[in-house]
């Protein structure tokens, strides 16, 4: 792979200026590619850059000769040091590309930065393992009353009128979903980055204030920082030790390994949203924007594993709502029909909560009308499902307090 440059097409550019508010950290384009990831008119691309001086950078202690004006993980993939947007053991794991969300963090001449946006220079050492004598650092938005909560808030509680549970939102993600409906939070690569601590704080801070017993975080997508997340809902616990205290987690999922879920729960989740998204792997793809095959299969098998898995192991412990979406300019209805038997098949008590796809980052889509959502409603009931919520304009279609 060569070098890169962002150029912007001036056609499809507003002029919003995101880009320079949220996203790019120099002058001089790197060719990070968060300005493209991030851009919601698909202004930018990116052109193989020509030239480049030769300078050295030190990784682990190993001499490497690199391009100038690249960023590290450009440069690693140069030599290739696999980077992966999946935790691996012998991989780097890259997953958001806009440094928001801190995974990749390595000690860059003594300070902690995101490979992914951070620009090589001559002499820089790298260190991959450091002494973490610090707490984990991520972007979080929010920490603000919710009235209808998310996927893993149970039904009866979204219908009482008034804020239900305090969220916070993470910053960064491993999708790509071109109707993303929290874009500024998940391609927010510039802010101010949170410890665990920290977060834990503002989030208790604003249940006393909201006098809720829930309190949850999404994003973006939550897992991607993991020891973040682990401490963030240690120490969440702690502040809040009270059996009233709810811990809600919500995530695409993509992430959930066996043991990612066991650690969770140690360390207080008590309630999960996991969004499925399809079941078929080039909606899955469609859905989510992703160009790698290989890694979008992966990211669906290890979802529905995760639902399977809790569904078994942890039944009465946690609660597990599932989320599905649907937009007919996105999935099928004979699909969304295929998810409600397979999610039937294993636990038909299982919270269904289907999303009405709208259109907020990029994809022209019409938001689903009341009408096709209550046809999504009657399928899926259809399937064996015996609790299923529909979203839409005008509130939820599904069980209700008096029902």
């Amino acid at each position: 792979m060569a070098p890169s440059i962002s150029k912007r097409d001036p056609h499809l550019c507003q002029d919003c200026r995101y880009c320079r508010k949220w996203i790019c950290r120099y002058e001089s384009c790197i060719g990070c590619r968060a300005c493209e990831i991030s851009c919601p008119y698909a202004a930018v691309k990116m052109e193989e850059r020509t030239s480049s001086e030769t300078i050295t950078i030190y990784f682990d202690g190993n001499a490497l000769q690199v391009p100038s004006r690249i960023s590290i993980k450009e440069a690693l993939q140069l030599h290739n040091f696999p980077i992966s947007p999946f935790p691996k053991r012998d991989g780097i794991f890259v997953p958001c590309g806009v440094g928001g969300c801190m995974s990749c963090a390595m000690e860059i001449n003594g300070a902690i930065l995101p490979i992914c946006v951070t620009e090589v220079s001559d002499g820089m050492r790298i260190q991959r393992d450091f002494p973490r004598h610090g707490s984990p650092l991520r972007i979080i938005h929010g920490f603000q009353g919710h009235p209808v909560g998310g996927v893993g808030t149970p039904w009866n509680l979204k219908s009482l009128g008034r804020n239900i549970e305090v969220a916070c939102f993470t910053a960064g993600c491993n999708l790509r979903c071109p109707q993303c409906q929290n874009w500024t939070t998940t391609y927010c690569g510039k802010g101010n980055y949170l410890t665990p601590e920290e977060a834990a704080l503002s989030l208790t801070r604003a249940r006393t204030r909201e006098r809720v017993d829930r309190m949850a975080i999404s994003g973006g997508e939550s897992t991607l920082n993991r020891p973040w997340l682990i401490q963030f809902l240690e120490i969440l616990r702690k502040l809040n030790p009270d059996k009233e205290a709810r811990l809600h987690v919500d995530t695409n999922g993509t992430l959930l390994t066996h043991e990612y879920v066991d650690e969770l729960i140690q360390a207080g989740m008590t309630d999960v949203g996991i969004d499925l998204k399809a079941i078929d792997i080039e909606t899955y793809c469609y859905i989510t924007g992703l160009e790698d095959r290989a890694i979008a299969s992966l990211y669906l098998k290890t979802s529905w594993e995760a639902v399977r898995y809790i569904a078994e192991y942890y039944k009465g412990r946690l609660f597990l709502g599932i989320g599905i979406p649907y937009n007919r300019d996105l999935i099928s209805l004979k699909e969304v029909e295929g998810i409600g038997k397979e999610i039937s098949k294993i636990d038909p008590d299982l919270q269904v909560c289907v999303l009405d796809y709208r259109p907020e980052f990029r994809k022209a889509i019409r938001r689903p009308s009341y009408q096709e959502m209550m046809e999504v409603h009657d399928l899926l009931r259809g399937t064996g499902l015996r609790t299923v919520l529909c979203q839409t304009s005008t509130g939820h279609i599904g069980p209700s307090l008096s029902s």
